[in-house]
């Protein structure tokens, strides 16, 4: 009572309390008052100081060869060259002395190639102003540099590819799949612990072999028998007689299950890797387990065989993949380039190269030397299981989520992307891709999924250039790994 009768006594209003944001906004009103009619005022350019700074990134730039000699400035200008035993660099004013004493060994900065300007007219002067139509006021150097067209290879315009046929027939996952030589049937490999051939024209079932008791995970159709090998999980590698449609002989010898397998082009050796992180060789017709090829630390999931060493090529969980002496059994090569597992490996039918595909690139590489030359220009970003090239130079990948991406050989650039459609009745996490293969005429490309389909793929005949455009634009660094 003593308080409130003080204040009203004194005659004073009482202080209305205020919000923290009210009184931001009070300030930042204020702020606005009084800072607002400059605002508009901005300083006119001072054409002195922009002279100094031009002249002063000119001469850093260009001081080496800013005052030239008459006789040295007049046979650079006429592109003549002066024969000299001195290391041309690129150097800065600090290296010209060596140059003026005119000694035979010094190392001199080479000429830089000035684009022409217009002379200054001001007398005494050798400062040089390059006006540029266009530039902004702040003066770039980058402005004076030529620009050099791009030395990546462009990309040569490919058809796109459609589906065009589903077949389905196996009761699981189709797994693999491996063409006739005759390019007129090719058989898949499935969960089912089937092999089914196929008439490659019209898609109908012609055969159907059993025998294994896990799925089959790896075929190859030899070209000079009538023989085709299968592998899979049951440990088991088989040699079927197609002619009398049965096993006439089993390789043994893995200690877990069999992921891939490949034949030897002109001797009759087999190639089998699998989760024992062994890659074995096998004799045809003996059935004798010629060697083991061990240096892999996780499973060998993808294999290919040469006439001319390396005359084998692996890929591994281990992220390496091996070249390998088969004479002696020993490794000739290890590349470390990939950080995730090599899943598949793709040779090219022509040139003497091949790519390898993991979770983070598709690399290509030389041979027989493994030299790196580049990575694809895009990537997937998913686990790629599959991937084959043709003679065209179309190199298709798939991936565990459903897509397939085609890619130009020489350039690496993705022309397309594709995504699978599962057949109906089936979950949408079973749109995933095993394995796909050319035929032999290149023509065609079969995929095998996880929805129990097997789709047929060809090239669209009425694209043309006009309607289906390369949208390419060359990368600007070049990754060296």
């Amino acid at each position: 009572m003593a308080t409130s009768s003080t204040a009203s006594a004194g005659g004073e209003p009482p202080v209305e309390p205020q919000s923290l944001k009210k009184l931001s906004l009070k300030s930042l009103k204020r702020s606005l008052d009084l800072f607002a009619p400059a605002r508009s005022l901005l300083f006119a350019p001072d054409a002195e100081s922009k002279r100094s700074r031009v002249s002063c990134k000119v001469s850093a730039e260009y001081g080496a060869v800013k005052n030239l000699p008459a006789d040295q400035g007049r046979a650079q200008g006429k592109g003549a060259a002066t024969p000299s035993t001195a290391l041309a660099l690129t150097g800065t004013q600090d290296t010209t002395d060596a140059r003026r004493e005119g000694t035979s060994n010094a190392v001199i900065p080479a000429p830089l190639m000035l684009p022409k300007a217009p002379e200054s007219s001001v007398p005494g002067k050798n400062t040089t102003v390059l006006s540029i139509p266009g530039s902004s006021d702040r003066f770039s150097t980058s402005a004076l540099m030529e620009r050099l067209p791009s030395r990546w290879p462009k990309p040569v315009w490919h058809a796109p590819w459609k589906n065009y046929r589903v077949i389905s027939g196996h009761l699981g996952w189709v797994r693999s799949i491996a063409f006739d030589p005759g390019n007129e049937w090719f058989c898949t490999g499935s969960a089912d612990r089937t092999i089914k051939i196929w008439d490659l024209a019209s898609g109908t079932l012609k055969l159907t072999l059993t025998g294994h008791i896990e799925q089959v995970r790896g075929l190859a159709v030899s070209q000079r028998h009538t023989y085709l090998f299968s592998a899979g999980d049951d440990k088991q590698v088989k040699c079927w007689d197609l002619e009398q449609n049965k096993v006439i002989r089993s390789y043994h010898g893995h200690l877990s299950g069999v992921y891939c397998l490949a034949l030897h082009p002109t001797i009759d050796v087999l190639l089998t890797g699998g989760r024992d992180s062994v890659c074995r060789v096998w004799d045809i017709r003996t059935k004798a387990h010629v060697s083991a090829l061990t240096g892999h630390d996780n499973t060998v999931c993808s294999v290919f065989a040469r006439p001319t060493d390396p005359q084998v090529v692996t890929g591994s969980h281990d992220t390496t993949i091996k070249f390998w002496d088969l004479v002696a059994g020993k490794t000739m090569c290890t590349l470390t380039h990939h950080k995730k597992s090599v899943r598949a490996l793709a040779l090219h039918p022509k040139e003497k190269s091949f790519a390898s595909a993991s979770a983070d690139n598709i690399k290509k590489f030389s041979l027989p030397r493994g030299e790196f030359l580049h990575n694809m220009l895009s990537q997937q970003k998913t686990i790629l299981n599959a991937m084959a090239v043709n003679e065209d130079g179309v190199l298709a990948t798939a991936g565990d989520n459903g897509s397939m991406w085609f890619w130009d050989w020489k350039s690496g650039h993705n022309f397309q992307q594709e995504q699978t459609i599962v057949q109906p009745g089936s979950l949408e996490s079973e749109a995933c891709i095993y394995a796909l293969s050319y035929d032999n005429s290149g023509s065609r490309l079969v995929t095998c999924e996880a929805d129990k389909t097997i789709k047929m793929w060809k090239e669209d005949l009425t694209a043309t250039p006009e309607t289906h455009p390369v949208n390419f634009k060359p990368p600007k660094d070049i990754r060296r790994y």
